[in-house]
């Protein structure tokens, strides 16, 4: 059992965030304008934040909803490492972790602690969950696609840069980088912070979480968050026939292929 305990700010951290957001605000700038690099940037948003983390990082990995081939559950972690949110084994692990103190003291982003904690301060912040990622994470801990993703997603994100703006110069770096990088932050985070006080209750499950259909709109259906905290093992999240959920219909689209096996739903 970690300590609740008090946190501590973490000052490379929020030099590493205001950065990204400046960088951001580049895109921003009518010298970074390129319909090119927007259109590359809104795919990339799908790629590493829907099919990275959305589809991998959170339902294949973290809750086992469903299974792939193993090339292909690496390939799709891949596409989460490079959301930069940090390593898949720290990311899994603490996903784990909020799901057993969901909205209690121990949860690291607990969303009692006010919006702006739950949405991103806690990032910023030493957080006593971090010791307990070796406990929810035995079943990719040891794994060497997992170690090296977790260990190198900083240099694979450099060189991916590099590509970039070979290709295409700066627009591509402040779209395809850091605007798009910025965007699945806030639209992941609110997933921790806005479906734990906006929107509707469906199940009564002993904590915050709502379903929030703007934010499944942005998240690729991560926003009917009530549902999945009801039902944490099923692939598919939005229960209702209007409950929109683009990620279950990647699933559906890869059971069709024969690429997804072993899929779990929510019982009736």
């Amino acid at each position: 059992m970690i300590a609740s305990g008090t946190t501590k700010l973490h000052p490379g951290l929020v030099l590493f965030m205001v950065a990204m957001h400046i960088g951001a605000l580049s895109a921003l700038l009518p010298a970074n304008f390129s319909w090119g690099a927007i259109a590359l940037a809104v795919f990339l948003h799908w790629l590493t934040g829907g099919v990275g983390i959305t589809l991998g990082w959170h339902r294949l990995v973290a809750h086992r909803s469903f299974q792939t081939p193993k090339w292909l559950e690496y390939l799709i972690v891949f596409c989460g490492t490079m959301s930069m949110q940090g390593g898949p084994i720290e990311w899994i692990g603490l996903h784990r972790h909020h799901h057993v103190h969901s909205d209690q003291e121990l949860d690291h982003h607990n969303s009692g602690k006010g919006f702006w904690w739950s949405h991103v301060a806690w990032i910023v912040h030493d957080i006593p969950a971090q010791a307990e990622v070796p406990r929810y994470t035995k079943d990719i801990a040891n794994d060497p696609v997992y170690v090296f993703l977790q260990n190198y997603f900083f240099p694979l994100q450099v060189v991916f840069a590099g590509l970039l703006y070979w290709w295409g110069g700066w627009p591509f770096i402040a779209w395809a980088i850091f605007m798009r990088i910025v965007v699945v932050y806030h639209c992941t985070w609110l997933v921790n912070s806005a479906t734990h006080r906006f929107g509707y209750k469906t199940y009564d499950v002993g904590d915050r979480s709502t379903n929030c259909w703007w934010v499944a709109v942005l998240t690729y259906g991560e926003g009917w968050h009530n549902n999945h905290h009801a039902f944490q093992y099923s692939a598919r999240h939005g229960l209702k026939w209007w409950e929109i959920d683009l990620t279950w219909g990647m699933v559906r689209l890869l059971q069709v292929l024969g690429l997804a096996t072993n899929v779990k739903l929510a019982n009736k």
